[in-house]
Order: C-alpha cells, then structure tokens, then sequence
C-alpha cells in the first residue's frame, strides 16, 4: 500500500488531539483552532506577499488540497482544514509542512 493510499484510508476520520499537538510540536509557528490549523506569515511587502501566494496556490493544486486564504498588504493567513471529515487530517499537515519549505531559504 503506498503512502497516497495510508493517507486516502487515515483521512476519514479527524485526528485526534494527541495527533494534531504531535504534529504541531514539530511545526513552527502553526496553532490549532477550532478544526483548523493557522499560520500567519509575514513579508517585506505587497510583491513578496504574492509571489508566496502564487507559490502556494502551485502547491495546494498539486496536492488538490486548498487552505483558506487571508492576504493583505504583508501578510498572508493560511488555514488549513479537511472540510470532508469536518476536522483536521494528515493531508493538512503535509501540506502546511510544504507551505514552510517555501520560506526554508528566505534571506
């Protein structure tokens, strides 16, 4: 069975909170709220604000799974959640983890 297909079979139902606090402990910066996992990430300004939601909107169609957005002039909110489960799911946290790596090498 292949991850796609462990991943497909685990996002049927939400995490439990022992899951989600796991996960969040090797994240930085995200925080659990209500069904949702948010981050808000900040930019020098409006330009590098788009480039990185360009970025991640390639992303989240790679992975067909897309966050809710909250973008202003520096800032870009992002919310992760499985809509379907009604609840988080792994998928959520793979996804924010590669939202991360955008910003890995970031001067």
């Amino acid at each position: 069975m292949g991850t796609e297909e462990v991943m497909e079979k685990n996002d049927h139902w939400p995490l439990n909170e022992l899951k989600i606090k796991g996960y969040l402990s090797q994240m930085s910066g995200w925080e659990h709220s209500g069904e949702a996992i948010v981050k808000t990430f900040t930019f020098k300004n409006f330009y590098e604000t788009i480039s990185f939601v360009n970025a991640l909107a390639f992303i989240a169609n790679q992975e067909n799974h897309h966050p809710e957005l909250a973008v202003g002039y520096k800032t870009c909110r992002v919310s992760y959640t499985t809509h379907s489960i009604g609840g988080l799911s792994e998928k959520d946290f793979v996804c924010a983890a590669k939202i991360d790596g955008l910003l890995k090498f970031k001067a």
